[in-house]
């Protein structure tokens, strides 16, 4: 029986097969024990977040079958994967795919922006899927933060890095950081552009009348201040902002922390072939990044949802004020994602750093198979394209099958907290990891099973 009609006789109960016992099913299959151990691999995640939503159906899921009005306005083309043809504003993406899993079927019921984003950017769904959802201590942390929580890296380098951006809908988006596990799990945050010719991070970067040591000096003397001024009691609100200042100060010493956000090291031609974009050279700074040892980093294509315009702005192409997305996608996403993508990819092979990186691309949701009457898609979470590549997953692989309008999910069904799963599990950390919140309840790194199929 096809997954979809599965999972509608699921929701009906037709022969007394619910949607949950479906899952229990599958989760009873025995994982190869030889696939638990390869997946293991990646010492390093790059996620590269696609705020908005890109369009499933107009990129990596074509329905070429599909009626008029469902249909993509866009062709296609081969890819280096036998029978998979995707948009054919993506050549050069299309040649990489041998070094991708394509992922069809991830899933969630998250329809605002904020909402699904914070789903996306922690696996974890929120308590309610609105427009206003809003920041707080209550909700999860970012990955990188679990990471850094879980396996933090013992030198100066740090585990977890963000940028170039803070996101927003209206309020900034939650899940960004390391909420209820304490400050000194938040990212090391860089929203200066690296694609400017005088980039350089002020955090990393002393004062010319200020050595290492007279600033050590003054940081001990702080220190000697505030215990005596705290005295009795020190909250570990206060102690994880020390902590985050220790793990500052140690950076701002360290040269090699210093040279690894020195693109001025990298040939002009490996600058231009990502591209001179904030978002090229952010890429860029990525593989940088975990080549010097970062174990997480974040690099977000925009800092709003956008849509609306060829020269900024994420995904959300709704064709609001008589916009049209296909001319904007054409303009904008597709050659940045084309400047981007396959260059990283490839230079992380170069590099010896692919086979231990997991490269993450996704949006907070996918576009509604049916095209809306500005010619354009909106939002939908029923099903959606993720692709990985690297730190042992399989490669020219497609995982899941979505039914013939890339509507829902035919088989092999991937819920955002399985995706989740399957990123923690690709570092060798156990999904099931207990965390803490501020209640002291015990929580699951990751709220789902790890998607064993895609792993080599």
């Amino acid at each position: 029986m096809p997954r979809r009609t599965a999972i509608t006789a699921g929701a009906t109960g037709l022969l007394g097969l619910s949607l949950s016992k479906l899952f229990a099913a599958e989760e009873a299959q025995p994982v190869n024990p030889a696939i638990r151990k390869r997946a293991g691999r990646a010492k390093s995640i790059i996620f590269l977040y696609q705020f908005g939503g890109p369009s499933h159906v107009d990129t990596f899921d074509m329905k070429p079958n599909a009626p008029e009005g469902i249909r993509s306005l866009f062709g296609q083309i081969d890819s280096a994967i036998p029978g998979v043809r995707i948009c054919e504003h993506l050549p050069q993406t299309a040649k990489i795919l041998d070094k991708v899993t394509l992922v069809r079927t991830v899933f969630h019921s998250m329809k605002n922006h904020n909402s699904a984003a914070y789903h996306a950017l922690t696996g974890h769904a929120p308590p309610v899927d609105d427009i206003r959802l809003k920041d707080s201590i209550e909700l999860f942390p970012a990955y990188g933060s679990v990471v850094d929580r879980i396996a933090p890296n013992a030198e100066t380098m740090p585990t977890f890095v963000s940028l170039p951006h803070i996101i927003r809908d209206g309020s900034v988006t939650p899940g960004q950081h390391a909420s209820f596990l304490g400050k000194r799990h938040d990212p090391l945050l860089i929203t200066a552009d690296p694609n400017d010719s005088g980039f350089k991070l002020p955090e990393l970067s002393l004062p010319s009348n200020l050595s290492a040591d007279r600033l050590q000096s003054r940081r001990e003397m702080q220190r000697i201040i505030s215990q005596q001024t705290r005295l009795l009691e020190h909250s570990a609100t206060a102690r994880g902002i020390d902590e985050y200042y220790d793990r500052a100060l140690a950076m701002l010493s360290s040269s090699r922390v210093r040279d690894a956000f020195d693109l001025s090291h990298e040939p002009a031609k490996t600058r231009d072939s990502y591209g001179r974009t904030t978002y090229g050279q952010s890429c860029l700074l990525a593989t940088r990044l975990v080549e010097a040892g970062v174990k997480f980093v974040n690099v977000y294509f925009d800092e709003s949802i956008g849509g609306q315009s060829t020269t900024s702005g994420g995904w959300d192409t709704h064709g609001f004020n008589d916009t049209r997305a296909y001319p904007i996608l054409k303009a904008r996403h597709l050659p940045m994602t084309e400047h981007t993508l396959p260059v990283l990819l490839t230079d992380l092979e170069q590099r010896g750093l692919l086979d231990t990186t997991l490269v993450v691309w996704m949006g907070e949701f996918g576009r509604t198979p049916k095209i809306n009457a500005n010619i354009s898609r909106d939002h939908w979470p029923s099903c959606y394209t993720v692709l990985l590549a690297g730190g042992g997953v399989k490669r020219g692989h497609v995982h899941g099958q979505s039914d013939k309008h890339g509507a829902y999910p035919d088989r092999d069904p991937v819920p955002l907290g399985d995706l989740a799963a399957t990123m923690f599990a690709a570092m060798g950390i156990d999904p099931d990891t207990e965390l803490r919140d501020k209640l002291n309840r015990p929580l699951p790194a990751a709220n789902g099973k790890p998607a064993w199929g895609v792993f080599a």
